[in-house]
């Protein structure tokens, strides 16, 4: 099984949607707790906009609320954030506070063979998805982690991030 990871943030509708296909994506793994996203540019990854487009490209939808953090612990990380003074859509990386309670509360009774069961032997690609930029400032790149441990060599992880914001020469 290929595994990839994909946020939201950073990419356009199209290029969204084209890093899917280009990856392969059969099964989309929805790990968010709540199926939003703020803000317009990202209507699309709103549940029904985004289920109706993956049906369109043949793309398998699923939803683990089970795999999304709890709004407690996503609070335990706004806090870090805020100590660190950024926000959500700049973090780079998930706090230690988060990552120990995500690992606490949804992985220690994870089981990645289960997981890879469920979603069946036509899964083939199949796409973590949450909204973070950066697959380090998400908890979808310690589900991948985890399932690359259960699975072993049987997985392969690419984390899909979008283009490099261009620089305005602005300078800086």
């Amino acid at each position: 099984m290929k595994l990839v990871t994909i946020g939201v943030y950073g990419f356009s509708e199209a290029a969204f949607f084209n890093a899917l296909q280009q990856a392969g994506v059969d099964t989309f793994c929805d790990i968010r707790w709540r199926r939003g996203v703020r803000g317009s540019e990202y209507a699309f990854a709103n549940r029904a906009r985004l289920e109706k487009r993956l049906a369109e490209l043949g793309i398998r939808y699923l939803h683990f609320r089970e795999l999304a953090p709890t709004p407690a612990l996503r609070q335990r990380q706004v806090e870090a954030d805020k100590a660190e003074g950024t926000t959500k859509r700049k973090r780079s990386a998930l706090g230690e506070v988060f990552i120990t309670g995500y690992r606490q509360e949804r992985l220690s009774a994870f089981d990645g063979r289960k997981f890879a069961e469920q979603l069946g032997t036509e899964a083939r690609t199949v796409a973590l998805f949450c909204v973070e930029r950066e697959p380090a400032a998400c908890h979808r790149s310690l589900l991948a982690e985890r399932l690359q441990q259960d699975l072993g060599a049987q997985c392969e992880v690419i984390h899909l991030t979008p283009p490099p914001v261009a620089d305005n020469g602005a300078g800086g």
